[in-house]
């Protein structure tokens, strides 16, 4: 596991509470969130709930990242945008192949292996432990306006001048040698 830190070059965010029922901060994850190409992995998204997001937030997004990756640009798992802010909570698998656990208007966009889901974790055998970087994002825009097969890290660039505040969790995984 490296030092690095996908939030050391962005601007500063308020922060706010995510929680998950699925995995507690800082813990791994369960056989269920792993790569169905991982014996006993399912691809299946993470439940997640957020609370105390700043005032003017008017819709939010979800990525998860894992930084860790050897790719020497980390790995993106899962990109949701345009979750309207009167929803604090998304189910266990709402980022199956329809997003049918997605509020209205919401939707997801491309993972690093080009899927429109949740990819689960996947890190090479021997690795070493990766970090898995939960964010919700409160924005103060109604809609972030990237086109759904954008990627993940064009909608990062887009909302860096949108983001009121950031609530992290950090769930770890790691495939013996």
């Amino acid at each position: 596991m490296t030092a690095n830190d996908p939030f050391a070059r962005l601007p500063e965010a308020a922060s706010f509470t995510v929680a998950s029922t699925t995995v507690a901060d800082g813990a791994a994850w369960a056989p269920e969130q792993f790569s169905s190409g991982v014996p006993g992995g399912k691809d299946v998204s993470p439940q997640l709930s957020w609370s105390g997001a700043p005032e003017g937030t008017k819709s939010y997004a979800v990525t998860v990242y894992d930084p860790d990756a050897p790719t020497g640009s980390g790995f993106w798992h899962w990109a949701v945008a345009d979750i309207p802010a009167t929803v604090t909570e998304l189910p266990e698998g709402a980022g199956d192949d329809t997003g049918s656990g997605l509020p209205e208007g919401a939707f997801q966009m491309p993972n690093d292996a080009r899927l429109a889901r949740f990819i689960g974790a996947a890190p090479p055998a021997g690795h070493g432990p990766h970090r898995y970087f939960v964010v919700v994002h409160a924005l103060d825009v109604d809609s972030i306006g990237v086109p759904a097969d954008a990627t993940p890290a064009y909608l990062g660039f887009t909302m860096a001048g949108h983001i009121l505040g950031r609530a992290v969790l950090t769930a770890t995984a790691e495939t013996p040698a």
